[in-house]
């Protein structure tokens, strides 16, 4: 990968829904608006599913324990997720993005890349585009967007946090680079906190860091990832917008500040990988029959286990159920654990079987 020239120059939209579930469910019951809402579960094993600006306010946030977010915001209202309602919102608002253009790539339920370069509409501007589909959905569905435009995927995803929320904001060629170097690596989508803190042992703070970087360095310590970073940190990623992507699976995983060499311990780590993966399934209305756990040890080997049932699995306890019988397989463990991953595959949704090429999502927290 030598050639790191850009291609002719595309106009990407990424569209990201503002706070989407808690949205919904303040649009649906005026009694919340205002308020500080979480959607998950209000019980001790429960978790944040997502949280309105209110509630972001006092630092609660998606995937945190709801006991932990009531700490943080006594008033906290909790509200039990309607997973076919946010559903069928995500379906209006994909009906609006396909006025415009037939390249969309779902990301989730709430957000979206869209290829507007030659788009149905004729027009020739795409913050004119982005500017137009927020406006559609604002009156269709009554909720908030807000959208990044740019010349590629990973440069329109950055643009769409700038002004949040119902805003929007452009990163042009000209600029792109600059807005690159100055962008601390950890704020970076696709590099989560054990890939920042990395990043951060090498000297990598910035985009300006890892621009100066080679290429063969970032393939030594990152491997696969290697050429991506080596293209984001000069403004350039080659990926194309792929329409109606089929998952072949779905993974999460989490690297810890600390080894554990506990089984009690460990086994505790995998519930909130359990939990974001069913939530994954649950939002997508796909169902999975089988369960891999990955276990990275202290000195970077792995083991992988896996478990096919019969049957999909049912919930998020199920998984965890699977997941921590295949832990407690490599117990006592030969080293301390630095990783623990779960991946779900088999998948099974109405798409399932269109014969799409498939790729993995990965969930990474």
């Amino acid at each position: 990968m030598n050639d790191m020239s850009p291609s002719p120059i595309r106009k990407i939209i990424h569209v990201d829904m503002d706070a989407f579930y808690a949205s919904v469910e303040q649009r649906d019951n005026p009694e919340l608006r205002g308020k500080p809402l979480a959607v998950g579960g209000s019980a001790a094993r429960g978790v944040v599913a997502a949280a309105s600006y209110e509630a972001r306010a006092f630092g609660v946030h998606s995937a945190m324990p709801s006991v932990t977010a009531k700490r943080k915001c006594p008033d906290l209202i909790f509200v039990p997720p309607r997973f076919d309602v946010y559903r069928a919102v995500s379906q209006q608002i994909r009906e609006i993005f396909a006025e415009y253009t037939s390249m969309i790539e779902p990301l989730s339920l709430d957000e979206a890349y869209l290829d507007v370069t030659q788009n149905l509409k004729g027009m020739e501007i795409a913050t004119e585009i982005a500017l137009e589909i927020r406006t559609k959905i604002r009156q269709v569905t009554g909720l908030n967007a807000s959208a990044g435009i740019s010349y590629n995927k990973f440069l329109a995803k950055m643009a769409s946090d700038l002004n949040k929320p119902n805003g929007q904001a452009v990163i042009t060629p000209k600029n792109g680079p600059a807005f690159v170097e100055t962008l601390p690596v950890k704020k970076f989508h696709g590099v989560g906190p054990a890939t920042a803190e990395r990043m951060h042992k090498y000297g990598i703070e910035t985009g300006l860091d890892l621009k100066s970087k080679s290429l063969a360095f970032l393939q030594e310590h990152f491997g696969k990832a290697g050429p991506y970073f080596y293209g984001i940190a000069r403004g350039i990623d080659e990926r194309q917008v792929k329409p109606d992507r089929v998952r072949k699976s779905i993974g999460a995983e989490d690297t810890f500040t600390q080894d554990i060499d506990d089984l009690e311990l460990a086994t505790a780590e995998l519930r909130p990988l359990a939990q974001k993966v069913w939530r994954y399934c649950e939002t997508g209305g796909i169902s999975a029959k089988t369960v891999t756990v990955k276990i990275k040890y202290s000195d970077f080997t792995q083991a992988t286990r896996s478990r096919t049932s019969a049957h999909p699995v049912a919930d998020a306890s199920d998984v965890l159920a699977i997941a921590s019988a295949l832990l407690a397989t490599v117990h006592p463990f030969v080293r301390p654990i630095r990783l623990l991953g779960i991946t779900l595959s088999s998948l099974t949704n109405e798409d399932a079987d269109n014969g799409q090429p498939q790729s993995q999502l990965d969930l990474g927290i």
